[in-house]
């Protein structure tokens, strides 16, 4: 299931939440800063594929790790200024609101076709 031998907590350092609360279908991009930073082998891998837009769930999907993974690890680094997001980052703890059943169903179709 996993891309990676360590568990997904391990990975996360134990951690369940980044600063940074994504969605599934946030879109993120890598910055200035993320092209030069000397990251960890799994913040780089998705430095890497963020070069051109790319949502959490392929992020997810790529690397064949957990998507709540995904989401710690890619909120992680838009907290730290090497990727960016659309409008759909929002600080954790927010009140969450129900994304568009279309739009999930979108995210769906794109995941079916990978």
């Amino acid at each position: 299931m996993s891309g990676f031998r360590v568990p997904p907590y391990a990975i996360t350092g134990g951690r369940t939440q980044s600063e940074v609360a994504l969605s599934i279908e946030s879109m993120l991009e890598t910055t200035e800063a993320g092209k030069t930073a000397k990251l960890s082998h799994e913040s780089a891998k998705i430095v890497e594929l963020c070069v051109n837009p790319i949502s959490v769930a392929e992020i997810s999907a790529h690397m064949k790790i957990p998507l709540q993974v995904a989401k710690i690890l890619a909120g992680d680094l838009v907290a730290s200024k090497h990727l960016s997001s659309g409008d759909t980052a929002t600080p954790a703890g927010a009140k969450d609101q129900r994304p568009d059943i279309q739009l999930l169903n979108k995210v769906l179709d794109g995941l079916q076709s990978l």
